[in-house]
């Protein structure tokens, strides 16, 4: 029997409109083969269902550090997501923190500071943090790597898919007549 391992990993990526999902998905390199699930950060996209979020490897969570509701969003984000998923451990399943648009105005629109950022993130079990520009693709790389890894650690520890596939059916298991 040979072992076959799982070689997408699906990464769901959460947060309100206009934060910059779309344009971090679209700076990031694809290096590895991840299959990113984006949403139009619409109130109605908070409730996709099992469907959208079975499966996921890693969820990251993304908010615009120049706009505090789309900070305050992350808590119904983070909380929806477990509750869809329904992660086998919950308090063990990967999530990334990304504060998006640290380019505005040099930085002086913005109201959510890293410090609060980073209590948010102890706070849900030391959370990986970065901040990035996906219009100047800053700390873009660095993210996706740490999602990668996340999705790839939980991956192999979740183990559901193509467990173990047989190479061939034992002649004592053929059905005479058919293929199959």
């Amino acid at each position: 029997m040979s072992v076959r391992r799982r070689t997408l990993l699906k990464v769901i990526v959460l947060g309100d409109s206009g934060v910059g999902k779309t344009s971090l998905m679209n700076q990031y390199p694809f290096h590895f083969r991840i299959f990113i699930w984006d949403t139009a950060g619409q109130e109605r996209f908070q409730s996709l269902g099992v469907a959208f979020y079975r499966g996921a490897d890693c969820c990251v969570l993304v908010y615009d550090v120049n706009v505090m509701r789309s900070f305050d969003s992350l808590e119904n984000w983070h909380d929806e997501f477990l509750k869809q998923a329904n992660p086998a451990d919950p308090k063990s399943f990967p999530f990334i923190l990304l504060g998006n648009k640290i380019d505005v105005d040099g930085g002086n629109s913005r109201v959510v500071s890293e410090k609060k950022a980073k209590e948010w993130c102890a706070a849900k079990g030391n959370i990986p943090y970065f901040e990035t520009s996906a219009k100047e693709d800053y700390n873009v790389d660095p993210a996706f790597l740490c999602i990668a890894k996340a999705a790839l650690a939980n991956e192999h520890e979740q183990d559901i898919y193509f467990q173990s596939i047989p190479d061939a059916v034992p002649e004592s298991e053929q059905r005479g007549g058919c293929a199959c």
